[in-house]
């Protein structure tokens, strides 16, 4: 039977039962896919994040995620939290994480929280009528790229709360994020994210859309640097700054287990 240290982390939380929960665990070495992908099941969050030390040298651990039903390409809160464990447990103020399809991630520590690196994600205006009419509500613009990534732009914060999407129909537009955003009353911006095709119908904190909102809102806002809440059932509120290709998102760590997952 194996064993393997497992923390369940609510990233960008400063308490328990807030932000996002993910799942972190390290590896001696890389088990089978579909084995990944069990555990991830298994442990039923939005990502379970893996990592193994990294041989080639290149960062410090490779990293890889999986959803209850598949391995994805980035995510976000996973890697906060994969960053927030290990500098927790081993020290020092940055962690570099090689993925396989996102390039080099880093976490570093930032005055009492973290900051995790992430590629930046542009989008640009492209209409989606079909997608718009399953929102419930028309939105003032939308912004898209040729990968997964869609952003609706609407007046005011309690338009994006008002949102009572019909997830069934979102879901057949495969594993897209629909990310529903305007400006803040509390902080600069808001934003509901929805992936039903892969899953989870609303997500609590996801660090992959603020890749896509922060070149996004950088260049509505004319600054680099703001503020954000995502306005789901759990709610989380990170920081967010644009930097060449590269976006540093930002916020507060919880463990609230920490065991070992048997096999």
């Amino acid at each position: 039977m194996a064993q393997i240290p497992y923390w369940h982390v609510d990233a960008f939380a400063d308490r328990p039962f807030t932000g996002n929960q993910a799942a972190v665990m390290v590896l001696e070495e890389w088990l089978p896919d579909d084995v990944l992908v069990a555990i991830g099941e298994e442990n039923n969050f939005a990502e379970t994040a893996f990592v193994v030390r990294d041989e080639a040298g290149e960062a410090d651990w490779e990293l890889r995620w999986c959803t209850p039903t598949y391995e994805i390409a980035l995510c976000g809160h996973a890697t906060l939290a994969s960053g927030h464990v290990l500098l927790s447990r081993d020290g020092g103020e940055r962690v570099t994480f090689r993925t396989r399809k996102a390039g080099i991630l880093e976490v570093r520590r930032a005055d009492a929280a973290y900051e995790v690196g992430l590629p930046a994600i542009l989008t640009e205006p492209k209409a989606y009528p079909e997608a718009v009419a399953l929102l419930g509500a028309e939105p003032q613009e939308v912004w898209r790229n040729d990968t997964l990534y869609n952003i609706f732009l609407f007046e005011n914060e309690a338009q994006v709360r008002a949102l009572d999407p019909d997830l069934r129909a979102l879901g057949e537009f495969g594993v897209e994020q629909f990310a529903c955003t305007a400006p803040g009353d509390s902080t600069d911006i808001v934003s509901r994210v929805f992936v039903p095709g892969a899953g989870v119908d609303e997500d609590s904190v996801t660090g992959s859309a603020h890749a896509a909102l922060t070149p996004f809102w950088a260049n509505k806002l004319g600054r680099e640097s703001f503020t954000a809440h995502q306005a789901s059932q759990r709610g989380g509120t990170l920081t967010c700054m644009l930097d060449g290709d590269r976006v540093w998102l930002g916020g507060p760590c919880a463990t609230v287990v920490e065991g070992v997952f048997k096999i």
